[in-house]
This record gives C-alpha cells, sequence and structure tokens, in this order.
C-alpha cells in the first residue's frame, strides 16, 4: 500500500505543471478522503486542495483557489494536482495523502488527519 508522486520539476513564473499521485496496493475509488499538501523551506506543511470521500466539491486553500485544480482518475488510480499561473511563492516540495480512518466530516485539512502519505516531488518556480 503506497501512493507516488510525481511531475515536479523547474518552471518559469506563470507556467503550469500537473503533478500525479499514483495509489497501488488499493483503490482510491469513493473510500477515502484525498489531498495535497505543500511544504516549502522553513515552513510548516499545509493542505492545498482536498477531495472528499463521496467525491463532489472540492476544496482549495486561499493561496491557490483559481490557479490550481485537484481531480481523480478512478480509472487509473491516480489523482492530479494541475498547477496553473504559478509563482516564486508556490515553490515548496508537494505531497499527495490519504485519509483510510473512518470519516466524519467531509473535508480534512490537518496533516494529522491523514495517515497515508506520498514521498514528496518538489516543484521549483523562477522568477
Amino acid at each position: 500500500v503506497q501512493l507516488q508522486a510525481s511531475g515536479g520539476g523547474l518552471v518559469q513564473s506563470g507556467g503550469s505543471l500537473r503533478l500525479s499521485c499514483v495509489a497501488s496496493g488499493f483503490t482510491l475509488d469513493g473510500y477515502y478522503n484525498i489531498a495535497w499538501f505543500r511544504q516549502a523551506p522553513d515552513k510548516e506543511r499545509e493542505s492545498i486542495a482536498c477531495i472528499p470521500r463521496s467525491g463532489g466539491t472540492t476544496w482549495y486553500a486561499d493561496s491557490v483557489k483559481g490557479r490550481f485544480a485537484i481531480t481523480r482518475d478512478n480509472a487509473k488510480n491516480t489523482v492530479y494536482l494541475q498547477m496553473n499561473n504559478l509563482t516564486p511563492e508556490d515553490t515548496a516540495v508537494y505531497y499527495c495523502a490519504v485519509r483510510t480512518r473512518v470519516t466524519y466530516v467531509r473535508f480534512y485539512t490537518r496533516r494529522d488527519e491523514y495517515n497515508l502519505w506520498g514521498q514528496g516531488t518538489e516543484v521549483t518556480v523562477s522568477s
């Protein structure tokens, strides 16, 4: 049971990247809350996008709202984070996370609410 994140890299300000998170050993479809977090140098890890267990409406941090989009492809057992109009402030290591515990609310945004993590993929945005 693991998550494998990829798609990071170096991009110029205003550019786009799409991150992928492939799940293996279990299926993402309809069972778990899924999120993307990021951690910039010398900062706490923060949640930026979430998909609830039931699908449908997604949640975004204000800092990425309107620029990032989280989606799930059940056929590929993969979650994506499309990132557009990137700025140097988006430079960070990005992590996908899954909550496999019992769900009580629609969205979970705290780091300790997720128990399965990908290894992280680094995004660097140059000015």
